[in-house]
């Protein structure tokens, strides 16, 4: 996880240097100074904090209440105070595992991997958080039948564990086409047939729209199809993973709408690497997704 954040740090500082592309009008109405936006309350707003790495997380915290935000998702336990403080929460906090190429699809790391989630459990817990995050892991030349049959061992492992706690571990659904090649759970039926196998309502993916976009498209229909096994979502512009306005090929207020529509109830977290001015970026999808 952590060469992940560090690589997409860079790709994000690489980003905020790009000319900018030519702004929707959304945008620009979004660049004048407003008031706490009055938010239509169907949509629980996030955004992930690994985005905007070069704004300290207070003045995040500051204009996310602002923006109606009330989630900072991928924050690590040294940094839920500081969400406390401000009246936030983490939708979806981080602090366990090995990263996304060293997961539960390998025996070897299931020791290891059971140990640091029972030791986060409790601490999620008492912070009044009820998910984390965790990954499949690479193929390394395993089929996806025994990577699946792995994952669903060492993860019933922990089911125990989590359901004592009240915590539900959330697996990313990622793309191996462009960011993330040879990860396994790169699939939505791969991942929603990982679920049933585990058999508990406290493992569930992450729907992240900009991924599956890459690797299937077909975004609604997939969303009205496997809800069930569905605990949160991430966006993000295709191509290129920047604004999600008018510059790219995603139509996020259908997508929203959608996603209302199956009764969801969770987060939907900005994971966008913002090219204009950070925040004023982050407001305009605020208002985009607020269906």
């Amino acid at each position: 996880m952590n060469s992940r954040r560090k690589a997409l740090k860079t790709l994000t500082g690489t980003a905020l240097t790009l000319p900018a592309v030519t702004t929707s009008l959304a945008h620009a109405a979004a660049l004048e100074p407003q008031a706490t936006l009055a938010l239509k309350g169907n949509i629980n707003h996030s955004v992930c904090r690994w985005c905007y790495n070069k704004i300290p997380l207070e003045e995040l915290c500051k204009a996310a209440k602002e923006m109606g935000i009330k989630s900072i998702d991928l924050v690590d336990p040294i940094e839920w105070p500081v969400l406390k403080k401000y009246g936030l929460t983490s939708a979806l906090p981080q602090g366990a595992g090995k990263g996304i190429a060293d997961g539960f699809n390998d025996p070897k790391f299931h020791d290891e991997l059971v140990a640091s989630y029972e030791d986060i459990f409790p601490k999620l817990k008492a912070a009044g958080l009820s998910t984390v995050i965790c990954f499949s892991g690479n193929r390394r030349g395993m089929s996806d039948e025994q990577g699946m049959e792995n994952c669903a061992k060492g993860l019933k492992r922990l089911m125990p564990s989590a359901e004592k706690h009240g915590i539900t571990m959330i697996m990313e659904l990622l793309n191996s086409k462009v960011n993330h090649a040879d990860y396994m759970c790169d699939h939505t039926a791969w991942g929603a047939e990982l679920c049933q196998k585990v058999g508990s309502e406290n493992f569930k993916l992450l729907y992240d729209i900009y991924h599956m976009q890459i690797m299937e498209g077909d975004i609604i229909r997939t969303i009205q199809k496997y809800q069930k096994y569905i605990g949160h979502y991430h966006t993000g512009g295709n191509p290129g993973r920047n604004e999600i306005n008018d510059t790219q090929e995603i139509y996020y207020p259908a997508v929203m709408k959608a996603i209302v529509a199956t009764g969801y109830k969770g987060y939907v977290a900005q994971e966008f690497i913002p090219k204009l001015d950070p925040l004023k970026s982050l407001q305009e999808s605020i208002m985009i997704c607020d269906v």
